[in-house]
């Protein structure tokens, strides 16, 4: 039984709204049980107060991530394989992340999966077991994933900035690690389970379960699995960090041309429930550094120095960086935004605050709280991230009371406080040797400012106060004239980040600040949709700057230059430079359209930005942004009075004529036709695949839907593809399949909605690998996906598949957002409601339909592949070589039946020939 049971209802002043009951069982462990009001579904998180934080012992850092993967390797009772198969058939998805602080395993699944979700998941926190060659696998895993981010500027350079920064504190490394212990790491197989036997306790963890949920029933089926686990009795005291005495600068010089990166921290205070220390620094950062700030509008929109400017100010348990990130723009500005950002500090430092100002603060970080509030699993991964500094329910109502009480006092004391010389650390990255640095200047007083009608709408109806609204235009990049490609892109950030005939774009971003409105733009091949979410208190005075935005924009010169340079430094820096993944699913994808209106990037292409005129601008938009281009939608508890105005607004809108579809010509190969894109990176990079005729309309959508995902769902470790890559054979981090479009793939479970196409690609995505592997995990990934057409799904694993599809397709709408935006797709292709049909479909499939629309559509021999390496010319000789493909398991056993399955991967032709392959030099590609 618990030692003791709370109901919380909530009170006047809290930013929950909901009632919760909270216990503690006799072990220690702590459950937080809620109802959100939202049908169907439960979000189970599991936080564990175990991070980077924990890893006190030199040459053991990492391990707090490394548990992170190792708990999906399995128990006695249910090994790895019949745990997924569980999860899969309650149509879940699943992952955990780390952090300094704690480690967090969260799932969201079909509510009435929950008793079952409770007993594998409490079977494998007490009963974990791995054998030392899954930990050996798994630790290459780690070293790939490390890989990866070791290609990203950013993440080296916060890495590089914390290992400076700290001289005892476990906060110099990163929650990955320092790198020489990941390399050490798999010799490190009994060091692992002291590690988890001292911290994977009850007395550490806490079990939130959120959704359509019975507190009465759920607590007893926690208590049923969950209460013979042992508390444990390790306790560690964590290294205390001096107080800093001097100032720190360090540069990395990145091996590669990268646009320089500027990092200025100070050492700040930890996350005090009970002190305003945190909650008034953070506020300070909002005030000077945030997209309302002077410093935001001169640096960004008025003199264009920086493209990327944002504070961040995490909420360390222990006293953490409050960092400024700056993305200059020129090697020869980065001394003069250190500079001003030092100045700000010492602006902030040497004034009082303006109540305004910090009254805007509050009101915004109470509405955009309140943007999370609208699924289950929001509510419940956002509680997760508080409840796990004292496993505390109220310890997120605590810090918006906080919010609330702060004075302009209070945040001017944390000013004085921490905002001194001896607490600033600098970090720079850049190709080589940034100029004129010198010595970072005194925080001093504030320097001078420098002198230089007719619609259909389609509705979502709910409770929500939370409004949302979509146009979605058929103006996407497809539409872009040639050679003026990123036209669509630049149009629209033209309308939402540039302005209004009366306001400026700074003007606008302080007015929606304090009510945390949004009005932002996405594009696509065919749609470009404009989203705008407001609460509905707000709703009057949002609508008059987002509806004078779209009728009335401000088509200043100085907006234009500086948003056609930050979308050139988006495609050549954010996806051409930093994001090998990325770039090789973007590069697939033009490739496999080549020379049609699919044929280039959404972003465009360097001389096609470089092309595009002001007056361009103008033109586009007034041919494409018509009534006739237009789908609407409204979600929430939206006025009758507003969807009135709406009508009206949009009835502004030119008329236009019926759109014509782009034309889009698929460019289907005969063979495989490789394309090896060299450029200066750790790891390769891999994607293939070939042009789908069939889209979410047709009625085969559903049996390759279901097949892709046997194969390998994104960012799901059930797939095929995962299991035989990365867990069998520790390639990688991660195989997945597609048979829709889906960008922005590293930063969610589900694609965005409204990319619909005319024409979709089957494509496989091998997340980077060892260049030295790169031809073996090609030809395994080709392996399965040829064994799936000429196999075909076995009858369990049809069944399997369907089952877990069947509630899974519930987690595809979950949010306000998904929801409407499907509506919207579902519209555009002309099918019924996404959800049921899609049921309906899979109801009515049978596992002969399936294997025959796999083998009508999948090819695993007519393909495009692009490989990002850094030795083009090495891979591909290798590729031409015809050569016994090998894998190095580094000494660890392996069963007989891999490795003979090895031999027969290895020995795979793939038939290329040298008019086959062609290498390209990254800085040519979308030129």
């Amino acid at each position: 039984m618990p030692t003791q049971v709370r109901i919380i209802t909530p009170g006047e002043g809290d930013i929950l709204p909901f009632p919760a009951t909270e216990a503690t069982l006799e072990n220690g462990l702590r459950v937080i049980i809620l109802a959100t009001g939202f049908p169907n579904i439960v979000s189970l998180q599991i936080p564990v107060q175990t991070g980077s934080r924990n890893e006190v012992e030199p040459g053991k850092s990492g391990f707090a991530h490394f548990f992170e993967h190792m708990m999906f390797r399995g128990t006695d009772r249910y090994p790895a394989h019949a745990y997924q198969a569980i999860v899969t058939r309650a149509g879940a998805r699943q992952n955990a992340y780390t952090t300094d602080d704690y480690t967090n395993y969260h799932m969201t699944f079909a509510a009435e999966d929950l008793e079952q979700i409770l007993e594998i998941e409490a079977d494998r926190f007490m009963n974990l077991k791995y054998s030392e060659a899954d930990f050996r696998t798994e630790a290459r895993a780690i070293l790939g994933e490390y890989n990866k981010s070791s290609s990203e500027p950013l993440s080296k350079l916060i890495e590089v900035q914390r290992e400076h920064a700290y001289s005892t504190h476990t906060y110099q490394h990163t929650t990955m690690g320092f790198l020489r212990d990941i390399e050490d790491m798999p010799n490190q197989f009994e060091y692992s389970r002291t590690f988890f036997d001292r911290w994977y306790r009850p007395e550490y963890t806490t079990i939130i379960i959120a959704g359509d949920v019975n507190p009465e029933t759920a607590l007893p089926l926690v208590e049923k699995y969950w209460a013979a686990w042992e508390r444990g009795t390790f306790t560690v005291d964590i290294p205390i960090e001096a107080p800093a005495s001097r100032a720190v600068a360090v540069h990395h010089d990145w091996p590669a041309p990268t646009l320089p990166l500027l990092t200025v921290a100070v050492h700040g205070p930890g996350f005090l429930p009970a002190n305003r220390e945190y909650a008034a620094l953070d506020a300070l950062l909002d005030i000077h550094f945030g997209q309302t700030s002077d410093l935001y509008r001169e640096l960004v929109e008025e003199e264009q120095k920086v493209d990327q400017f944002f504070a961040y100010f995490g909420g360390s348990q222990d006293p953490g960086l409050a960092t400024i990130v700056a993305r200059v723009k020129d090697h020869s500005n980065v001394a003069n935004v250190r500079d001003r950002i030092v100045a700000e500090f010492g602006r902030a430092a040497n004034s009082t605050v303006d109540p305004k100002k910090l009254a805007d603060v509050k009101s915004y970080n109470r509405y955009a709280f309140a943007r999370t509030l609208d699924n289950s699993e929001s509510i419940a991964s956002t509680l997760a991230r508080f409840v796990r500094y004292e496993r505390d329910y109220d310890t997120l109502n605590g810090l918006y009371r906080m919010y609330d009480a702060l004075t302009p006092a209070d945040v001017e004391l944390a000013a004085k406080r921490y905002l001194r010389d001896e607490n600033v650390v600098q970090a720079t990255l850049a190709n080589g040797v940034v100029e004129g640095l010198g010595d970072i200047p005194a925080i001093s007083p504030p320097l001078e400012a420098p002198a230089d009608a007719a619609l259909v709408v389609i509705r979502q109806p709910s409770p929500s106060t939370l409004l949302r609204f979509k146009l979605a235009f058929e103006a996407g990049s497809a539409h872009d004239p040639l050679g003026k490609e990123g036209l669509a892109m630049l149009a629209a950030s033209m309308i939402t980040e540039a302005g209004s005939t009366s306001r400026r774009i700074d003007e606008i971003t302080k007015a929606l600040f304090p009510m945390a409105g949004s009005f932002s733009a996405d594009v696509d091949k065919e749609l470009v949709t404009f989203t705008g979410v407001i609460h509905r208190d707000n709703l009057e005075a949002f609508s008059n700057i987002a509806f004078e935005q779209l009728n009335s924009p401000g088509f200043r010169e100085s907006d234009f230059e500086r948003l056609k340079d930050e979308q050139r430094n988006a495609l050549i820096q954010d996806l051409r430079t930093n994001n090998d993944e990325e770039f090789g699913k973007e590069r697939l994808q033009t490739n496999a359209f080549a020379g049609s209106a699919y044929g280039h990037p959404s972003l465009g292409t360097v001389s096609g930005i470089g092309a595009i005129t002001l007056d361009d601008v103008r033109a586009f938009i007034t041919a494409h942004y018509t009534r006739a281009n237009l789908r609407t939608g409204l979600a929430g508890d939206v006025p009758v009075a507003f969807e009135t105005r709406l009508r009206i607004e949009l009835g502004k809108l030119p008329a236009g004529d019926p759109p014509v579809p782009p034309t889009v010509r698929a460019v289907v190969p005969n063979g495989i036709e490789v394309e090896i894109i060299a450029k200066e990176t750790r790891a390769t990079a891999i994607s293939f695949g070939h042009p789908l005729k069939v889209t979410r309309k047709d009625r085969e959508f559903a049996a390759l839907w279901l097949a892709r995902s046997w194969l390998g769902e994104h960012r799901a470790s059930n797939g095929r593809l995962f299991q035989q890559l990365r867990e069998l054979r520790g390639l990688n981090y991660g195989n997945y399949a597609y048979i829709e479009a889906f960008p922005r793939g590293m930063y969610g479970f589900f694609p965005d909605a409204n990319l619909v196409r005319q024409s979709q690609l089957f494509e496989v995505w091998i997340r980077p690998v060892p260049p030295e592997q790169a031809v073996f995990a090609f030809k395994a990934a080709l392996h399965e996906v040829d064994g799936l057409i000429t196999r075909g799904l076995s009858a369990e694993d049809f069944e399997n598949t369907r089952e877990y599809l069947l509630k899974n397709v519930f987690l595809l709408t979950k949010t306000q957002d998904q929801q409407l935006g499907t509506a919207i797709d579902s519209d555009w292709y002309g099918m019924p409601e996404f959800v049921g049909e899609m049921r309906s479909r899979l109801e009515a499939l049978t596992l002969d339909s399936v294997n025959a629309a796999v083998r009508e559509h999948f090819s695993a021999t007519n393909l495009h592949a692009v490989f990002i390496t850094k030795d083009g010319a090495a891979l591909r000789d290798e590729l031409l070589s015809g050569e016994f493909s090998t894998i190095d398991y580094a000494g660890v056993e392996k069963p007989a039946e891999l490795l003979a399955e090895d031999q027969v991967i290895g020995a795979r032709a793939l038939g290329l020939t040298p008019e086959k392959i062609r290498i390209t030099p990254s800085d040519a590609v979308f030129a």
